[in-house]
């Protein structure tokens, strides 16, 4: 059931977002009496500006969704309440009957990048190739995948990508048994890469021609440049490989003056409403820009930044389709199933809600009522109450927690939590549960650092990460749940825990094209038992969401998704 959608009115159309309570007309800078638009706004959020490529895993987890989205379009984006919202301005998407599932996509026929190259199916096939796991490579203990994607799912389940090479039309054709319900989140805003960005990097006549040849060379040469080809170091953003299908492109990115997003003039859609946004990420000082006046949306975790004066700004805190977790390791002191259990019988679940879980508003039922106790079912599903009760023995304050640890070998270990920094709310989070947990014998460390990444916990740096899905430092969630999904899956590019469960993963895949009810509630139920069984990760709260919006905005509309407040950046307008 529906909790988010009575919060708010939201017209959407063409990728166009208004509030219902007054639309605005679009165009240069206006005057309204007294007041003046302004012609660049600053958005601070905790994503943390690491990659363009929001399918690689770096991308993902930095959290490109919420920067990138306006930027890189797809045919669907992620709406204010999670849901995927059809852009028409990239192009149509259509399922076709037919015995194996199929979907056409059309691009429009305006349709070009920034550098002047028309918009092509080439992307699709780009996409498609770096995410459906096929294409390996020789590693040290066998075949290894080529892309560092984020996920598969989804994308490895279709068979081919019909496609023509510098065509506006695609037909996307699904494997014979196999059925994706979400489809719609394929092909996505911030995920869709400019496949003739690598073409011309790399010297090849075209990518559609390597993917169907499959030649293993060439392949290897476009897997290395999407993986890192891509990625955003400050001071040294290279704009020739950047070009923009979106209403904003980058100009430059420097830790001076932040990511410069200005109004791309070749796109084709209702241009940009305000020239030019300025993007804060979790690495810049963004209390300090709050006191300088630099930002005009805010949107971060709440009381991460500690008291912080928002005067000046209309304020909404609420709860994030994104699950604030603990996720595990499956290697070092966690490495059995059993360390894991002790260790969440002494994470004070059910204190850390009552203290950081719901600040500032107290939800009866639905997202953010009470403990999450799951990993992958959202609060306000219909199936959420039925499926949940093996959460119930871990609320914190077993007191027989101290005979768990002692017999999983876990007492009189360490457990380092990891986290990006700076952020008070993670940091007295990290400190509660060390509390907590002394009385058992385990000895919990706080290993945040600023420049902390997820891929630490793989690495073995860490035992544990805190943060929302897939170890997401900022925004995260959706409605489909597909990045809490992939988290767990084997050998998922953000599995950053290593987890690993044939099982997991079969429901998963039924799931996935499952209609029947019954069915739904018994693959869930018994997800559920399997998860809370094995530990991969210990689930706290619906991530509680910070959103503001200065005084003068128009169109701001919040968003606790991992698109985050800028999924609709290009129609902000702010009069001062």
């Amino acid at each position: 059931m529906r909790q988010q959608g009575t919060r708010r009115t939201v017209l959407v159309r063409r990728g166009l977002a208004v509030a219902a309570a007054g639309a605005l007309a679009v165009g240069g800078l206006t005057a309204c009496g007294s007041k003046n638009q302004v012609p660049s706004i600053g958005y601070g959020v905790d994503a943390v500006i690491a990659s363009y490529n929001g399918s690689s895993t770096l991308g993902a987890n930095s959290g490109a969704a919420a920067v990138f989205s306006r930027v890189l379009t797809g045919f669907f984006y992620t709406g204010p309440d999670g849901q995927p919202v059809a852009d028409t301005d990239t192009g149509t998407a259509k399922e076709v009957p037919g015995d194996a599932q199929t979907i056409q996509y059309r691009l429009n026929p305006d349709g070009v990048y920034s550098d002047g190259t028309p918009t092509s199916c080439d992307d699709l096939v780009l996409a498609w190739a770096a995410r459906n796991g096929r294409f390996t490579k020789a590693g040290p203990g066998g075949p290894i995948p080529m892309f560092d994607a984020a996920s598969t799912d989804g994308y490895r389940d279709i068979e081919r990508v019909d496609c023509q090479a510098g065509s506006k039309d695609a037909t996307v054709v699904f494997r014979p048994g196999k059925h994706y319900s979400q489809w719609k989140t394929l092909f996505n805003a911030d995920e869709m890469m400019p496949a003739h960005t690598i073409a011309n990097q790399l010297k090849l006549p075209n990518v559609v021609t390597a993917v169907q040849t499959g030649d293993q060379a060439t392949m290897e040469r476009i897997a290395d440049f999407w993986n890192t080809g891509w990625n955003l170091t400050s001071g040294k953003a290279d704009l020739t490989v950047l070009p923009s299908s979106g209403p904003y492109r980058i100009e430059s990115f420097t830790d001076k003056d932040g990511l410069v997003l200005v109004k791309n003039e070749k796109w084709w859609g209702n241009a940009a409403a305000t020239p030019r946004i300025v993007v804060w990420d979790k690495h810049s000082d963004l209390k300090a820009k709050l006191s300088d006046k630099a930002i005009g949306v805010l949107d971060i975790g709440a009381g991460s930044l500690g008291d912080v004066n928002l005067s000046g700004f209309s304020k909404e805190n609420l709860p994030g389709r994104g699950v604030e977790q603990l996720t595990l390791s499956t290697g070092g002191v966690l490495a059995n199933a059993n360390a894991r259990k002790a260790f969440a019988l002494c994470v004070p679940r059910q204190a850390l809600f009552d203290k950081f879980g719901h600040p500032g508003y107290d939800v009866k039922s639905g997202l953010g009522a009470g403990l999450a106790n799951s990993r992958t079912v959202p609060q306000d599903s219909l199936y959420y109450s039925s499926i949940v009760g093996p959460a119930d023995k871990y609320k914190g304050g077993d007191p027989g927690i101290v005979t768990a640890a002692s017999s999983s070998g876990i007492q009189n270990q360490t457990v380092r939590i990891g986290y990006v920094k700076p952020d008070d709310r993670r940091a007295q989070t990290v400190a509660a549960i060390a509390d907590a947990c002394k009385a058992a014998g385990i000895t919990v460390v706080d290993a945040g650092a600023p420049d902390f990444t997820a891929q630490q916990l793989a690495d073995g740096k860490v035992d544990a990460i805190l943060g929302g899905d897939a170890g997401m430092p900022g925004p995260s969630g959706s409605l489909a749940e597909t990045d809490a999904i992939a988290a767990l899956r084997t050998g998922s590019g953000v599995n950053f825990g290593r987890y690993g469960n044939g099982r997991y993963d079969a429901i998963a895949d039924q799931l996935a094209s499952e209609d029947n009810s019954s069915t739904v509630l018994n693959l869930l139920t018994e997800q559920e038992n399997l998860l809370w069984g094995d530990m991969p990760s210990i689930p706290l709260f619906a991530g509680p969401r910070t959103i503001a919006f200065g005084d003068g905005m128009e169109n701001g509309i919040a968003s606790p998704t991992r698109a985050g407040a800028g999924w609709n950046m290009d129609r902000w307008v702010l009069k001062r």
